[in-house]
């Protein structure tokens, strides 16, 4: 049976066989798969999905955003485009399949508000900053009212048709709408939601739609009353009345009765035990409940989920696994439907230029009219004009919920084919060009630039101690750190002001949180990955309590996508005013020294980091469970660090790390540095000469130092030499960069990780047998050049260890160094092999050991 189409006035009606649900033989019987709705809705949810994806992919390099992409489509699809071919318009796309496809979009963008919903912080919404209530009043307000009357302005003075007369208020009210799911997606494109400007975005924008959600609930309710009464206004006065309670009531519901039971149903929960499917279930199920119950009391089905997705707690562990249920078949497929839909309906054929240039003009004013508004309590709140600014787009976003408000315009009669056509088309302009605005003219990095120098080697000039951030990935990382910052020295005399900070992924939850763990009931309040805080916290604060009154401790978590980690770090490094960095490399060793695991994305963060620091940055490869990650705090044998210097500002940096380590009563430290043969006296390492000159000055006669000098030929002498350090440390340090230096031509095309450098990629290598953890470092970065101290700050620094040390300048009866090749005793006799080419003496009575390798 053929479907049948009658045209009534404006209306189009449909009639189809109710048999025709899916095809029974295929192709083999000649029939036509496409007649039939189960192949027919399957062909376009695939056509959009693959579309959606070209078109994100072709879009993505002009910056567009995802919507823009999969409107787009709809519109290709449409009347506006290939619709009017004889062969997408009925045959890909006909009338009676139009209710199936925006029916089943229809679950798609319920469960996306609903998704969005849970990955929020309701706090936000309900307890937000003072900052975000100014902003978010004044955006609301100021645009709504200056709108408003511009669009009076134009039903007056300019000459227009009765239908857009009669919809430009619509049109003008829906300007001032700033809903938090499109500013969550955007900023989520945009890898800025962990940022400052983002945070207040998001903050702003969820304050707004307490007023934005109650004034859409209110419109709803009348404009259901009038298309009940037939569009002739004649209905029961008191129904909007009635909707709007019952919509109170359903809300209450929700939050008074849903919310708690959520809450007891999780608190029953052991947190040894993953979350069951039948939470989950149950969830699902009461998602269609509430929206059903939004659809009895007059309200959009939308409602409930939405409200049902801010009661329900975001992250682990129910909100991250329901987020993750949801990933692919509403994100990747049945929301792109419903926005391809969108774009389905509009017709630019109808459009005609009056029409066009007045709604152009309403959207572009209240566009100005919306960062205006930001500017005026910005200049109140300390805000730069240039994030006020980029804070103005931002809340231009355009998305889902304007296309579901224009959707029931259009359903409503309040929007003609026309209006509802040129309302799509701007929502695609507006989100098309801010988009790519912001990526242009705001960058996070450049937020804060570098004022002055911050790095250990000034730490110690200025004699204030050491400030070091270091970062923990999981459990596995917190004895070698710990250790690490042990074996960094503290006293009374010179501090150790330790900040850790705990990475968490960022899953179930949109709003990214920097918690801070200085109060014990931060820990407990936090329900992201408790036990796991508590534990590291419970560790690091034992550390502070074994070094009372010498080490200082503040904690954070940082619950942000792994993108956009870095900028946490390197805002908290700045506001602690840290003067190095530790971040966990990317690779994680299995107890039989393999790779046990890789992360790629902690690969990307370590880059961004090495570039944005405000500091000297080090990447720990910790080797710890290759030796049963044994604490130093309490154990007295010997920690023995590797100080590899070929030369550089990177190696100074180590050199000066060293220095601070050596003061440590059970910590041996030796300098090996490697020399080219026959350019021992050259120009170029007088500054590295001096250096380590001073240091070695400082620390005459102490047992825990020592000092040796590798002569070698080429980098195949260098890799051979450094085969010879494979035992006897518990830590190797190594600069990152070393100035283009020519024991390294050859090397660095087996570079396998940027991150760490020739020599610090050699050293991380599981082929490098080793159970000695590698501490790779980068002084900072100012602009595009390594910062560099000058000559004076660095004899500065060094002489002022020379005043600290104890230990007297005489020289040894007996030379001595540090175990270098396998022997684990703090000091052993020197002897000399046929291999060196023997002891020098120099004024001072130190000594140095020169090795030749060819």
């Amino acid at each position: 049976m053929e479907e049948v189409t009658m045209v009534i006035g404006n209306n189009s009606m449909v009639c189809h066989d109710p048999r025709n649900i899916e095809s029974i033989g295929g192709i083999w019987t000649q029939q036509n798969p496409l007649y039939f709705s189960t192949p027919l809705l399957l062909l376009q949810l695939s056509i959009i999905s693959i579309f959606s994806l070209l078109f994100n992919f072709c879009l993505k390099p002009l910056g567009q955003s995802t919507i823009v992409a999969q409107i787009f489509g709809g519109i290709l699809f449409g009347p506006s485009a290939l619709g009017h071919k004889q062969l997408i318009g009925t045959k890909l796309f006909p009338a009676r399949s139009l209710m199936i496809l925006e029916t089943t979009a229809s679950f798609g963008l319920m469960f996306f508000l609903f998704s969005v919903g849970v990955q929020m912080d309701s706090s936000l919404m309900t307890k937000p900053e003072r900052k975000a209530i100014y902003i978010g009043i004044s955006v609301m307000l100021v645009t709504l009212v200056l709108t408003v009357a511009l669009s009076i302005v134009l039903m007056k003075f300019v000459p227009m048709d009765a239908t857009l007369a009669d919809s430009l208020p619509y049109i003008a009210v829906a300007q001032c709408l700033t809903p938090f799911p499109n500013i969550a997606c955007l900023l989520t494109e945009l890898k800025i939601l962990n940022t400052d400007l983002g945070r207040l975005a998001i903050s702003s924008a969820m304050f707004c739609d307490i007023i934005g959600i109650s004034l859409t609930a209110v419109t709803f309710a009348v404009l259901q009353n009038i298309s009940s009464a037939g569009g002739r206004g004649g209905g029961q006065s008191l129904t909007p009345l009635w909707s709007i309670m019952s919509t109170l009531g359903v809300v209450g519901v929700i939050i008074f009765v849903v919310r708690p039971a959520i809450s007891l149903s999780l608190s029953r929960l052991q947190p040894e035990k993953s979350l069951g499917e039948r939470y989950i279930n149950i969830i699902f199920i009461v998602v269609l409940l509430s929206g059903l119950a939004s659809e009895v009391i007059g309200q959009h089905f939308v409602l409930g989920p939405l409200v049902l997705g801010l009661v329900v707690p975001e992250g682990p562990p129910l909100g991250a696994v329901i987020v993750s249920k949801l990933d692919f078949p509403i994100f990747k497929v049945l929301y792109p439907t419903y926005l391809t839909t969108s774009g389905l309906k509009t017709d630019i054929f109808s459009v005609n230029f009056q029409a066009s240039w007045i709604v152009a003009v309403i959207v572009a004013f209240s566009c100005l009219v919306k960062i205006v508004a930001v500017l005026l309590p910005a200049h109140f709140c300390n805000l730069p004009i240039r994030d006020a600014v980029m804070l103005g787009l931002l809340l231009n976003a355009r998305g889902a919920m304007e296309l579901l408000l224009y959707n029931l315009w259009r359903d409503g009669k309040v929007l003609t084919n026309e209006l509802f056509t040129l309302t799509i088309l701007s929502a695609i302009v507006v989100t098309a060009i801010i988009t790519p605005l912001i990526k242009f003219l705001y960058d996070p990095s450049k937020q804060h630039p570098p004022t002055k120098r911050s790095s250990i080697q000034g730490a110690a000039q200025r004699d204030e101690g050491l400030r070091i951030l270091v970062c923990i990935q999981s459990l596995d990382n917190v004895t070698s750190i710990i250790n690490l910052l042990e074996a960094s020295y503290a006293s009374e005399e010179s501090p150790l002001h330790a900040t850790a900070i705990i990475l968490v992924e960022l899953i179930g939850r949109t709003a990214p949180m920097l918690i801070s763990h200085n109060n014990h009931h931060n820990i407990e309040t936090n329900n992201i990955n408790t036990s796991t805080s508590c534990q590291i916290i419970g560790a690091f604060r034992q550390y502070v309590q074994y070094n009372e009154n010498c080490v200082t401790l503040n904690s954070f978590s940082s619950i942000t996508h792994v993108e956009t980690m870095h900028h946490d770090i390197c805002c908290v490094a700045r506001d602690q005013k840290s003067s190095i960095v530790i971040v966990p490399f990317h690779k994680q060793f299995a107890i039989d020294g393999t790779i046990g695991s890789i992360n790629r994305d902690m690969q990307n963060m370590n880059l961004k980091v090495l570039e944005q620091a405000p500091c000297t940055v080090g990447i720990l490869v910790d080797r710890g469970i290759l030796n049963g990650s044994i604490s130093i705090l309490a154990n007295q044998t010997p920690f023995n660090v590797a100080i590899v210097y070929i030369g550089g500002p990177d190696d100074v940096e180590s050199l000066a790390y060293g220095d601070r380590m050596v003061r440590k009563e059970n910590v041996v430290v030796t300098v090996i540095r490697f020399l080219l043969f026959g350019c021992d006296n050259a120009r170029d390492r007088k500054f590295d000469n001096d250096r380590i000159e001073e240091v070695r000055r400082a620390h005459a006669g102490s047992r825990r130092f020592a000092y040796i000098e590798e002569v070698v030929r080429d980098g195949v002498g260098l890799a051979s030499c450094m085969r010879g350090l494979e035992d006897g440390f518990d830590l190797m340090i190594v600069g990152k960069y070393h100035s283009d230096s020519p024991l390294l031509i050859g090397l660095d095309a087996w570079n396998e990780h940027p991150e760490l450098g020739v020599v610090g990629d050699m050293l991380a290598s599981p082929d490098f047998g080793t159970t000695a953890s590698v501490l790779v470092l980068q002084q900072q970065k100012v602009g595009r050049e390594v910062v560099v101290q000058t000559q004076n700050a660095i004899g500065d620094m060094y002489n002022g260890a020379m005043r600290r040390s104890t230990t007297s300048l005489t020289p040894r009866t007996t030379p001595r160094t540090s175990s270098a090749f396998g022997n684990n005793n703090i000091a052993t006799p020197l002897t000399t092999t046929g291999g060196m080419n023997g002891l020098n003496s120099n004024s001072n009575g130190m000594w140095s050991i020169s090795v030749n390798r060819t």
